[in-house]
């Protein structure tokens, strides 16, 4: 039976992490994802044949859920009071600034500090299954050189397995989120779960996607 998965940190906020064919929620709204760092308001994103381009999306609407689709990159649910947000983070958005771009979003939205906002990362491909090439860590190295070294275990020359939820964590607790309140509790690596997961590193252009997604609660 296919399921969502949610992370305790969140709490009561209605929100889940896709498993292989679990359904969408009914209304959800997400943007067309292009591996950058730009985000979006669900209501861009509300009635148009053509969501606009951007890996994060926020939404202040009581219950409109948003969401992303990943298979393999990093999924992160984003609750402030009144605001939430859903994260595309895959290696180039993580390069490009993505995870900071959506928690100041975030911030500006909900009017409020970075502490009163929690995070919850979900599956996404494992340092177990992820070689990356020295130019991926270049790239990722302008903006993570103090966090990088702890993600990256050296395999053959010019090679390294890459921890890409240990540099997203980095971050949110670098841009000022309680690390108490950064949940992992739904990750697990999607190249590792064929029956769970879907994994565009294990299974190539064949692979599906898993939605993930995250509604604001409804005021009072």
């Amino acid at each position: 039976m296919s399921v969502y998965l949610a992370d305790p940190v969140l709490g009561s906020v209605d929100h889940g992490f896709g498993t292989r064919g679990a359904p969408v929620p009914a209304g959800c709204v997400r943007p067309h994802q292009v591996h950058g760092a730009t985000v979006v308001d669900a209501e861009a994103c509300r009635g148009v044949a053509v969501p606009p381009d951007a890996d994060a999306v926020i939404s202040t609407v009581p219950g409109l859920p948003v969401a992303v689709v990943t298979a393999d990159c990093v999924p992160v649910l984003l609750a402030a009071p009144g605001a939430v947000a859903a994260v595309h983070a895959g290696w180039r958005g993580v390069a490009a600034g993505i995870v900071t771009a959506a928690v100041d979003a975030l911030r500006r939205a909900a009017g409020c500090g970075a502490v009163a906002v929690r995070a919850a990362i979900g599956p996404h491909i494992g340092s177990c299954c992820y070689e990356v090439d020295d130019p991926v860590l270049e790239r990722l190295e302008r903006r993570h050189a103090r966090s990088l070294p702890g993600a990256v275990q050296p395999t053959r020359p010019g090679h390294g397995r890459l921890d890409l939820g240990c540099l997203v964590r980095a971050e949110l607790t670098g841009v000022g989120l309680d690390a108490a309140f950064v949940g992992t509790g739904a990750a697990g690596c999607t190249s590792c779960a064929p029956e769970r997961f879907e994994s565009h590193r294990r299974d190539g252009p064949r692979a599906g996607r898993l939605l993930h997604y995250v509604a604001a609660p409804a005021q009072g």
